[in-house]
């Protein structure tokens, strides 16, 4: 698959030397350059964002037909089930992570069209992820995840049952006075998956290895407001 950008940002499949770039680049966010390779990699592809020319982001993304999802990495953490009941081919996106000292959201939005093109090469119905925050106390960002609570939750048709033993519900979370402000503490990851009507999952799973703690995110992508799809499949060009 051709590589696509304009404007110095372009983003491409990581093969080779882009793909050394993109674990490096990862290894950098999530570990403070220890190796962050895992099992999951040799099974997804790999894609990285350039400004000119230096690695700013980059994310895995894998097909799965439904009932596979539940071997993937976000199906080892939580019960999916009722999603995987639903058929169709589902996406898997993970470990996506940009250069903290890129503050381009041209970037994003072109690691956005990317993923976009290769959902329709696939045919997708469902991109899927876990989302992160940083740190393992969940009440350090209540304001937030009450705000999600809120507003967010999964549908009972597919929201994902607990497969993790370290969890922490969000239901019992209090709606924030200031949904602005909560909404903007957001990850940026997960504030686009909501601006595409993303949902999340009624409780967190804690992650020690990475010192995170992350929401299970999907979106139906049938679901995608007409005029953001369209902008997305602008910029998959």
């Amino acid at each position: 698959m051709t590589a696509m950008g304009k404007g110095g940002v372009e983003a491409r499949l990581a093969v080779g030397a882009d793909l050394d770039a993109s674990l490096a680049l990862r290894a950098r966010v999530f570990r403070g350059g220890n190796s962050d390779r895992d099992a999951m990699d040799d099974l997804c592809s790999h894609v990285l964002v350039l400004k000119d020319g230096v690695p700013a982001a980059t994310f895995r993304i894998h097909p799965y037909a439904a009932g596979a999802i539940l071997h993937s990495y976000s199906g080892q953490r939580y019960d999916l089930r009722r999603l995987a009941a639903k058929g169709g081919v589902m996406v898997e996106l993970g470990r996506f992570c940009t250069d903290p000292d890129q503050r381009d959201t041209d970037v994003i939005r072109r690691a956005w069209g990317y993923a976009t093109r290769l959902l329709d090469t696939w045919g997708a119905s469902f991109l899927f992820g876990c989302t992160s925050f940083p740190g393992t106390e969940p009440r350090a960002h209540a304001a937030a995840l009450g705000l999600l609570a809120a507003r967010s939750l999964a549908p009972p048709d597919w929201s994902p049952g607990v497969a993790s033993s370290e969890v922490f519900p969000i239901t019992g979370l209090s709606r924030p006075e200031d949904s602005r402000r909560a909404l903007a503490q957001l990850p940026p990851l997960l504030r686009s998956y909501l601006a595409m009507g993303g949902r999340v999952s009624d409780h967190v799973v804690i992650d020690r290895d990475l010192h995170t703690f992350h929401l299970f995110t999907g979106l139906d992508l049938a679901a995608v407001p007409p005029a953001r799809a369209a902008t997305l499949r602008d910029l998959s060009r």
